[in-house]
Formats: structure tokens, sequence, C-alpha cells
């Protein structure tokens, strides 16, 4: 009855591994170990007997048959991917190796097995909203912007393909942007958080106007393993937070709350913002409807935004060693690339 999860050392792998873990799954973890791993992200259930791990490649086609040969897995939660759109811009091969061949891989080795398979996407699949427009649902047409969203666009098609055409039992869930502990410093929240410690600039792209939905990763996996065992096979569904904010309005709310916890000794944080040249092919507008989840599977998210920051910016404050190397490791990445 193994539940196999891919990029189960990552920021949203590692939290369905923990969430998975300690309500009695068992559970083999997947990983390639890339930049954004970190297997301290599972330091609290690591040595439980329903628990193992293995550092594999989903693109080592024949490391992956070993595995599904010796467990035998059940289900299979997809969550590996390079998922940065700004690392997409600068090395577009890696993600098409990994999110369109390693998802091949995968899908060529489960369907064998007949693992229910759960694949995790984005709503950047669904391309770019102006600010009139309904919020995307599941019947929207794909259209990515990024190489990055193109890539798991192609991984999405690749799993109904092989619903359709082998018969393999899946299901696709598409959230709004994720954050909470242990998400990779690259990623615009914990960037923000990161620069208020270190009292560093905060960089903004453009005027800061592009609106995102925001996600708390704990809510997220919530509705992945409600999805994993109540969801029809076949349908893809929509998980969104329902927070839309500009960029702008985000960083303004982490920079009050920082004021209010963590003072500086001169000046507000919201001094520290720094407008930058924005990036290519960046999209207006994100916006997920999730309705069909709500009233289909009866999840709803139950952290609010406030209440989601107020945690993850305490959590960034009080493990200083575990973002501190990785952001040297990010730094350099940076430097290479501006």
């Amino acid at each position: 009855m193994t539940l196999l999860v891919t990029g189960g050392c990552g920021f949203i792998g590692s939290e369905i591994i923990r969430q998975a873990v300690n309500q009695g799954r068992n559970v083999l973890n997947i990983d390639a170990l890339t930049y954004a791993a970190n297997q301290n992200n599972l330091d609290s259930i690591k040595h439980l007997s329903n628990y193992e791990f293995k550092h594999l490649d989903i693109c080592d086609r024949v490391s992956l048959e070993k595995v599904f040969s010796q467990y035998q897995p059940l289900s299979v939660i997809h969550c590996a991917a390079e998922s940065h759109v700004d690392r997409s811009i600068n090395s577009p091969d890696k993600f098409i190796y990994t999110n369109v061949i390693g998802t091949f891989n995968l899908l060529e080795t489960a369907k064998k097995y007949k693992c229910k398979f759960l694949h995790i996407s984005t709503d950047e699949v669904y391309g770019d909203l102006q600010e009139t427009d309904p919020a995307f649902t599941e019947k929207n047409l794909i259209a990515p912007s990024s190489p990055y969203s193109a890539s798991k666009a192609a991984s999405d098609h690749l799993v109904r393909a092989w619903g359709k055409t082998y018969g393999l039992p899946f299901l696709i869930s598409n959230c709004s942007n994720n954050y909470g502990p242990y998400q990779y410093p690259e990623k615009l929240i914990p960037v923000v958080i990161l620069a208020c410690l270190q009292e560093r600039k905060i960089p903004i792209y453009g005027e800061g106007k592009n609106i995102r939905d925001w996600l708390y990763v704990s809510d997220h996996v919530k509705a992945i393993l409600k999805i994993l065992d109540e969801g029809v096979i076949g349908e893809t569904y929509n998980i969104g937070g329902g927070n839309e904010l500009t960029n702008i309005e985000l960083v303004n709310m982490i920079c009050e709350i920082m004021d209010k916890n963590y003072p500086r000794s001169n000046g507000k944080y919201s001094n520290l913002i720094n407008f930058v040249k924005d990036r290519n092919g960046h999209d207006r507008r994100y916006a997920v409807n999730a309705t069909k989840i709500k009233s289909e599977l009866g999840w709803k998210p139950s952290v609010s935004i406030k209440q989601g920051l107020e945690i993850t910016i305490d959590w960034y404050f009080k493990n200083k060693k575990w973002w501190m190397p990785i952001q040297i490791d990010n730094n350099k990445f940076y430097k290479k690339n501006s």
C-alpha cells in the first residue's frame, strides 16, 4: 500500500510527505537532490518506520523500473519538477529534460503497475489574465508564457494522453502560488523576508503590479491528499487560496508584519523596497477558480494570508541555519547569470 512521492525533499513535496506519514501512510520518497531539495526538510519524520528515501532521478528510467518493481506502489504523487521561472529563462533545457522527459519516464513506468497517478501542476499553464478577466477554471485553454510553464503544460498533456491511450488512472491538480516554511529562497515571499531580516534591498519586478493568488502550503497539501483519496479519476482540480494581491501589496503586508514583530532600529522595512527591471514574458495576473474542489470534495483553505505570512516570517526568523547556506549558493547563481 505504498505511496510514492517524487521530489519529496522539495518545498511542497516535503509537506506532502510530512502530512502523509503523520497520517500513517507508508511513503517512499524519490528525489534527485538538486539545488532546491533539502533532506533536512524531513528531519521530523525521517526516523519513522513508514517513511523511506531513495536518491533517484526520474530521468533515470532503469532505476525507476527497479524501484517500482521492488515497492509496487499503489499510488504516485508526482511533485518533482524544475519550477523557477527566472532559471527557466536562463536554462530552458533543464526544464524540458526534467519536467517533460522525466514525467514521460515516470508515466511509462507507472502504467505497467496501473498506479493511481496524481500529477501536481500549476496555474501558470493557463497563461496570462487581465485584471477584469474571470479566474481560471479547469476548462480554460492551456496557453503558457515561460519555458517553465510550457514544460509543465507539456507534462499535463502527457499525463492526460497516458490516461486516455493506456488507461492510466490519473488525476491532475493546478495550484496557485504557494508559500510557507521550507520554501527555497528564490521565490518572492522568502526573498522579501530574508531581505528584511538582513536589511538589504527588497527587489520588486517592474512596478510591482503583477497579481498572484496566494495559497499556504499546508492547505495545498490537504487538498492534494483529498484529491488522491476522493478525486474522480481523469479529472483536473484547481486549488487556489482566494488571496489575490499585487506583488507590491504583498510586499507591503510582509513589511508591516516585520515592523510589528521584528522592528528595525532605524526606519521601516518598506524603505528597503527597490524596483528593478521586469523579467521577460512576465504574466500580468494569475487567479484560479477553486469552486470545483470546494463543491465536489469539500476542501477549502483554512489559513488566512495574514496568519500564513506571520507563521512563515516567524519560521525564517527562527531557522537561520536552514536558509543561510542556501542563500549563499543562490546568490552565486544570480551573480553568474546577471
